[in-house]
């Protein structure tokens, strides 16, 4: 287990938003705990831990991200292609420019949790989230 993972399990707030991540996931349906089949390949997972920080650099929010291990597949074989919704710099830059030039008022909001909602053809296959294996099954 790595050791970063050890030093968040002794603090309540990591451990919290832990819980916080992984009720996202029941909520929005990301999974479905299953037997495996014998001859299955898995994804593994780990937890992602950061700081949000203000501008003096004090932290204001402890956030925690559960994440496929996707650099352990080969493409070709476990996934033919890759998709990542991120906006780049260019179009925040001209959806900026457009807002000012027009005088709309401009929000900035944090997304807790955000999930795309499509529906994956292929099965795929992740281990249990460490910390939050369920032996039952």
């Amino acid at each position: 287990m790595h050791e970063n993972f050890k030093i968040s399990l002794d603090h309540s707030h990591w451990l919290q938003e832990m819980h916080e991540e992984i009720n996202e996931f029941e909520q929005n349906k990301v999974w479905r705990l299953i037997l495996s089949p014998k001859d299955a390949s898995f994804v593994g997972l780990k937890w992602v831990f950061r700081n949000k920080l203000d501008r003096e650099g004090n932290v204001i929010r402890y956030k925690v991200h559960l994440v496929v291990k996707g650099y352990c597949q080969e493409e070709g074989i476990e996934y033919e292609e890759t998709f990542a919704p991120v906006a780049r710099l260019e179009s925040v830059r001209i959806i900026l420019a457009y807002a000012s030039h027009m005088n709309f008022e401009v929000y900035q909001m944090d997304v807790q949790c955000a999930f795309l909602s499509g529906e994956l053809e292929v099965t795929v296959y992740v281990e249990q989230p460490p910390r939050f294996i369920n032996e039952n099954i």
